[in-house]
């Protein structure tokens, strides 16, 4: 079992920047690729940003390309979302997942944070 715990989510201008953190606790961190998924009101929940459990491989939606980064560190056990330039389209609730390396499976998820932007 993999327990993951979101944090860093809160209000922001337009403009703005946040860092979500997701910390993990359970088995060894290092095993898993890991990702951040968005959702908005009334829409269903999209890919973000993945990282492999390297952190030598990362990949974007392409809404986020150029402004968000993903990042880990597995001494923390922590992956996280730098969210840069951030705008009214990217109000959401945010959640990490994990997926065990290779797997194509998101087999565990966070409880998610909030993020809202105002313009």
């Amino acid at each position: 079992q993999v327990q993951l715990v979101e944090s860093g989510g809160g209000l922001v201008q337009a403009g703005g920047s946040l860092r979500l953190s997701c910390a993990a606790s359970g088995r060894t961190f290092s095993m898993y690729d890991m990702g951040w998924f968005r959702q908005a009101p009334g829409k269903e929940r999209d890919f973000v940003a993945f990282i492999n459990w390297s952190g030598g491989s990362t990949a974007y939606a392409d809404s986020v390309k150029g402004r968000f980064t993903i990042s880990r560190d597995n001494a923390k056990n922590t992956v996280y979302l730098q969210m840069n330039k951030l705008n009214s389209e990217d109000t959401a609730f945010y959640s990490c997942a994990a997926q065990f390396r290779g797997s194509t499976t998101w087999a565990y998820w966070g409880q998610g944070t909030q993020v809202t932007v105002s313009s």
